[in-house]
């Protein structure tokens, strides 16, 4: 037996308003993660972050007390040269060239990673900055979209300097260390303005595993990447004026 006519347009009707609602429910969804995302961004590029998830994550960790804020911020003018140079020498060395991602780098290690039983990243220095200010480490597919994501948005909204200048006073450096000034007190009681290269090529070789690679004796392979980065330091030119 047809239906009747009536209840077809009643069906109808209930459909529309009801989809209406869906899609006003998305697009809000859509504008207060767009508002929750942008403004921070935004806000950062101006103002200094005065933590980090990962601060807080390892306070939770730590049996003794470890730091929560960042209060020991340096102006990229104030950090030296040097160490500038060998932390992209070591982490990123098309900081300057690339909009946020490697992707000659992002083929290879997956590349690798699908054949082989190591397991590397293709990290840029871009992409740790967004995940260390705005996101988790644990390594997720979610975490990875939202790292992208975040990526493209300081990659439009700040200039290299600042990602540069955020990313060496965010990172961690040690157990407990955070940030390049903290790091260069702690590691050789001086200010990283006044950093060697000998000294900063030790600090950018123990970013990849910092808690571990800081430990002393200084670890052998630490020391063969140590050398490494000293010579790409050579060769390297940075445009920072």
């Amino acid at each position: 037996m047809k239906t009747p006519p009536k209840k077809r347009r009643k069906r109808s009707k209930k459909k529309g308003p009801l989809r209406i609602r869906v899609g006003r429910l998305v697009f809000d969804i859509f504008l207060c993660f767009l508002a929750l995302t942008l403004i921070p961004v935004l806000v950062f590029r101006y103002v200094n972050p005065p933590s980090t998830p990962l601060m807080w994550i390892r306070s939770a960790e730590s049996v003794s007390e470890s730091p929560r804020s960042l209060n020991s911020w340096q102006p990229l003018a104030n950090i030296s040269p040097h160490l500038l140079k060998a932390v992209i020498a070591a982490e990123d060395q098309k900081f300057f060239s690339h909009k946020g991602f490697d992707w000659k780098a992002i083929e290879y290690a997956i590349q690798v990673n699908l054949t082989t039983d190591r397991k590397i990243g293709a990290s840029t220095i871009s992409m740790q900055t967004a995940r260390n200010v705005f996101l988790w480490q644990k390594r997720t597919w979610l975490r990875k979209m939202l790292e992208g994501y975040f990526t493209v948005l300081i990659e439009m909204f700040w200039d290299k300097r600042r990602i540069l200048e955020v990313y060496l006073n965010v990172i961690e450096w040690g157990d407990g260390v955070f940030g390049c000034e903290k790091a260069s007190q702690i590691y050789f009681k001086r200010s990283s303005g006044a950093l060697s290269p000998v000294e900063s090529a030790w600090l950018a070789a123990i970013l990849p595993s910092p808690r571990k690679w800081s430990l002393q004796p200084v670890p052998d392979h630490v020391r063969m990447r140590q050398a490494k980065i000293l010579n790409a330091m050579t060769a390297l030119k940075i445009p920072l004026n």
